[in-house]
């Protein structure tokens, strides 16, 4: 495939008739048993709908210049079932991948994976290590799901997970670029442990053109994780209704009857879980012109996954 900076060309062109498969193709649903599930495939299918309508709108107006292994960057591959799962972190991705393990046979149980296997012990294989035939036969031919959160929850989830617990990565990297550029007068120790970052300062960064470091797949717009105008995603999860969407996934892609989809939280497990209402506590931090700001940063999530304007 050319490389971005060799061509003019959008990449829906390059990718057309090449692997993205048929607009909104019918769900396999042959292996869904029971009728409980039908509210649940009537609110998929209207998702899907609209998903399709938006990117129809979208695409027509703004194309999207993104190289191929890029674009699949994040999707992780289960080969038995033959599902991708694309990975939004804060909406559920660790219980995700702990289900995948036990699809894949790496693990007899979801609920005797710890965290750190999950995230850290490369037992998942990703899009982007096959060669293109395998990443175009894979995009063709598995299920394809994200699952996705209201944008301002999954940002304030994201906050209070990495800064608001001792964290030996995100505190003196982001803590203390974050502390040095946003914080008056700030004292030696937050400086040498990045330690304290307010929601404030955090926010100052994510908004800044000219961050002193980079952006993080935790906060990164699922826009620009997944695509999901290039990828058409057969299903479409909502980590507000978590559970039966899940549920309902497995039963789609006929995963072993006993596998259901874990329920713990994955860490900081006696925290109150990130509500509308913990939410709107740290918007209160918050300038109207920073949350008007904020809002505008994950427009695009809010318009394609149909979320509510904060």
């Amino acid at each position: 495939l050319p490389e971005p900076q060799q061509t003019s060309q959008s990449p829906l062109s390059w990718f057309r008739g090449v692997y993205l498969p048929p607009a909104l193709h019918p769900l396999n649903k042959t292996l869904v048993k029971g009728g409980e599930w039908q509210d649940i495939d009537s609110i998929q299918e209207k998702r899907r709908a609209f998903l399709q309508e938006f990117c129809r709108k979208y695409n027509s107006r703004k194309k999207l210049q993104t190289h191929l292994v890029h674009l699949v960057s994040r999707i992780y591959v289960e080969d038995r079932h033959k599902v991708l799962y694309c990975e939004v972190p804060k909406a559920g991705c660790s219980n995700w991948k702990r289900v995948l393990m036990v699809l894949s046979g790496l693990a007899a149980s979801a609920n005797n994976i710890s965290h750190d296997d999950v995230h850290y012990g490369k037992h998942l294989r990703k899009l982007d290590s096959y060669d293109l035939k395998g990443i175009y036969t894979r995009l063709n031919m598995y299920t394809k799901f994200i699952f996705v959160r209201d944008p301002m929850e999954r940002l304030v989830s994201a906050f209070r997970d990495k800064f608001e617990h001792p964290n030996s990565y995100y505190h003196p990297v982001f803590g203390k670029a974050i502390i040095k550029k946003y914080r008056h007068n700030a004292d030696e120790e937050a400086l040498k442990t990045g330690s304290g970052v307010m929601f404030k300062e955090f926010i100052q960064y994510l908004l800044d053109s000219h961050r002193p470091v980079g952006m993080d797949i935790h906060w990164e717009q699922v826009s620009k994780l997944c695509y999901p105008c290039l990828i058409n995603y057969d299903f479409i999860g909502k980590f507000e209704t978590l559970e039966e969407d899940a549920n309902y996934f497995l039963q789609l892609v006929g995963a072993p009857a006993n596998l259901k989809f874990p329920k713990f939280k994955d860490r900081h497990s006696s925290d109150k879980r990130t509500s509308t209402e913990v939410v709107r506590q740290y918007l209160k931090e918050l300038s109207k012109e920073e949350r008007q700001l904020t809002y505008d940063f994950y427009y695009l999530d809010y318009l394609m996954f149909n979320y509510t304007s904060p």
